[in-house]
């Protein structure tokens, strides 16, 4: 958010893209992450949002909102507004994605 290093998700792969390439690149890579997460997200009651290419918006129902930096906090970050883990094998999930429901 203030300019820290970039996470190692947020890195676009090698492809020889050049300045303003790279960076769409980077962009629509990352929000294709968040669409990707919102879809195990959704099971929880929770949603991403990118803010700024910096950081993350992670909001719960009633609007809670909280800023997560990286990918590794925003999972930590869904713990605590839910008071529990997140299961990714929670058979739910698993059926709900595989459906695409």
């Amino acid at each position: 958010m203030l300019g820290g290093e970039v996470h190692w998700t947020d890195s676009a792969p090698s492809t020889g893209a050049q300045g303003s390439a790279a960076a769409r690149t980077r962009r629509v890579e990352r929000l294709n992450r968040v669409a990707l997460i919102n879809a195990v997200l959704g099971h929880y009651g929770l949603a991403l949002a990118d803010w700024q290419g910096a950081s993350y918006l992670l909001t719960n129902r009633t609007g809670r909102t909280e800023i997560v930096g990286d990918l590794t906090q925003l999972w930590q970050a869904a713990e605590r507004m839910l008071g529990r883990r997140c299961d990714p094998l929670d058979p739910t999930l698993v059926e709900r994605l595989e459906t695409g429901a």
